[in-house]
C-alpha cells in the first residue's frame, strides 16, 4: 500500500484532478480534448448533408459550395459552443456567428432539400447555449418555423415533421443546461465563500478563546513581576514568593494554551465521515459513507484516532488506488477483549504501488496502540480494506452500527 502521510486534498483540487469542470475554460489540452467528447456526439446529424454532397446527385459546382457552406457552418458551430464552455465571444461575435448560421442552415436546405434539415438543430443549439434566455425563448421556435417552411419549400414535410420536435427541445434543453451550468458555478463560489468566513469565525473564536486564557495570567505575571522587582532590594523573601507565583501562573497558563490547542485539533468522527464523503465524491468514486455514527462510550483518544484512520484511508483511496467504488462502515463489535468501535474502509482500486506498509499504516499503528486499539490494513483479491479498533468504555453497548 502507498504512503498515506499526506492530508485530504481539498474538495476543489481533488475535482479538478479527476472532473472536466463545469462553465470554466480548459486548463490543459487533455481537458480540451474531454470537453470536445461532449460536443462530438452532436455532429451526427451531419450524416445526411454528407451523404447528400457525397451521392453525386449534384452539380460538380453546387458539390463543392455545399462542401464549403458544410465545413463553414461546422467550424463556426463548434468554434462558437466550445468557447461557451469557458470564455464566450463577445456578444456582437456571438450574434453575428448564429446570423451566419441560421443563413446557412435556410439556404442550404431551401437549395439542397431535406437532406440538410439538420443543421436547424446546430442553430437550435447555439441560441439555447449563447443567447440570453429572453432571446432564445423567441430564436429557437423561429429556427424551428425556418425548418417547417424549408419543408414545405422543398416538398419534404415528412423529414421536417420528423425533426421538428428534435429542434424545439432540444434548444429549450440547452437553456436548461445553461442555468444548471450557472447554478453550479454559482454553489461553487458560494460554499468558497462560507469555508472562508467559517475559516475566519474559527480563527476568531480561537483568537477570543486565546484572550480570555491567557488575558488574566498575563496581567497576573505583570503584576507579580513588578512587585518582585521592587520588593527585591529590601525584601528578598518576599520577592522569591512573588517569583514563586508567577511560576505557577506561567505553568497553568500554559496548560490552558495545550488543552485550547489541542481540543481544536483534534479531529472527530462525524466530521471526517462527511469529509469522506465530499471528498469520494469529488474524486468520481462511489461512496457508501454512514452519515451519523452512534459514538456513546467512545473515549476521545479512541474517537480521534479513528478519525485519523478515516482520514488517511480516504487519502490512499482518492490518491492512490484509483478506486470506482469506497464503503465505509462504523460498527459496534463484541470480541474477546471487550466492546470495540471498528471502522472498516474497503476499495476495489489497485490499492497503490507500494511494496509494504508506508509512514502512514506504521504512524495509524501507533496512533491506535495509545487509544488501545489495533490496526489491521491489507490487500484483498480486488482492492484494499482497511480496519481500525479502539475500545468502547464501560457504558458502550454493542449492538448494530451506524
Amino acid at each position: 500500500m502507498s504512503t498515506m502521510r499526506e492530508d485530504l486534498r481539498p474538495e476543489d483540487e481533488a475535482r479538478a484532478d479527476r472532473l472536466v469542470r463545469i462553465g470554466q475554460p480548459p486548463r490543459s489540452r487533455g481537458e480540451a480534448i474531454r470537453k470536445m467528447v461532449w460536443v462530438l456526439p452532436w455532429l451526427v446529424f451531419l450524416a445526411s448533408p454528407a451523404d447528400d454532397l457525397a451521392s453525386g446527385h449534384h452539380t460538380t459546382a453546387v458539390t463543392v459550395t455545399g462542401w464549403a457552406g458544410l465545413t463553414a457552418f461546422v467550424g463556426i458551430y463548434l468554434s462558437i459552443v466550445f468557447r461557451s464552455m469557458g470564455r464566450p465571444f463577445r456578444g456582437w461575435i456571438v450574434t453575428i456567428a448564429i446570423a451566419v448560421e441560421w443563413t446557412l442552415a435556410v439556404t442550404l436546405a431551401f437549395t439542397l432539400g431535406g437532406s440538410w434539415f439538420g443543421l436547424f438543430v446546430y442553430v437550435s443549439v447555439m441560441c439555447g447555449v449563447t443567447f440570453p434566455l429572453r432571446v432564445a425563448y423567441w430564436t429557437i421556435p423561429l429556427t424551428t418555423a425556418a425548418m417547417m417552411l424549408a419543408g414545405w419549400y422543398v416538398h419534404d414535410m415528412d423529414e421536417a415533421w420528423g425533426l421538428f420536435l428534435v429542434v424545439l427541445l432540444v434548444g429549450f434543453s440547452m437553456t436548461g443546461v445553461r442555468q444548471l451550468v450557472a447554478t453550479t458555478v454559482e454553489l461553487r463560489k458560494a460554499r468558497a465563500t462560507v469555508a472562508q468566513l467559517a475559516a475566519n469565525e474559527e480563527r476568531l473564536r480561537l483568537a477570543r478563546d486565546l484572550h480570555d486564557l491567557l488575558g488574566h495570567s498575563l496581567s497576573l505575571i505583570t503584576l507579580k513581576s513588578e512587585l518582585a522587582g521592587r520588593m527585591l532590594p529590601d525584601h528578598p523573601d518576599k520577592a522569591a514568593q512573588q517569583v514563586s507565583d508567577i511560576e505557577q501562573v506561567s505553568r497553568q497558563a500554559l496548560v490552558d494554551v495545550r488543552e485550547a490547542v489541542t481540543g481544536y485539533r483534534r479531529p472527530r468522527l462525524a466530521a471526517e465521515l462527511a469529509g469522506a464523503q465530499v471528498a469520494l465524491t469529488a474524486a468520481a468514486v462511489t461512496a457508501e459513507v454512514p452519515a451519523e455514527p452512534d459514538l456513546a462510550g467512545v473515549p476521545e483518544d479512541g474517537e480521534a484516532a479513528l478519525a485519523w484512520a478515516l482520514r488517511e484511508a480516504i487519502t490512499n483511496v482518492v490518491r492512490h488506488s484509483g478506486a470506482s467504488a469506497c464503503t465505509v462502515e462504523v460498527l459496534r463489535r463484541q470480541t474477546l477483549d471487550g466492546p470495540v468501535l471498528e471502522l472498516a474502509v474497503e476499495d476495489n482500486g489497485s490499492g497503490g504501488s507500494g511494496k509494504g506498509p508506508g509512514n502512514g499504516l506504521t504512524g495509524l499503528t501507533e496512533r491506535l496502540e495509545k487509544a488501545g486499539g489495533t490496526l489491521e490494513a491489507g490487500r484483498l483479491k480486488r482492492g484494499f480494506r482497511l480496519v481500525a479498533r479502539v475500545p468502547l468504555g464501560a457504558g458502550g453497548a454493542v449492538g448494530s452500527g451506524a
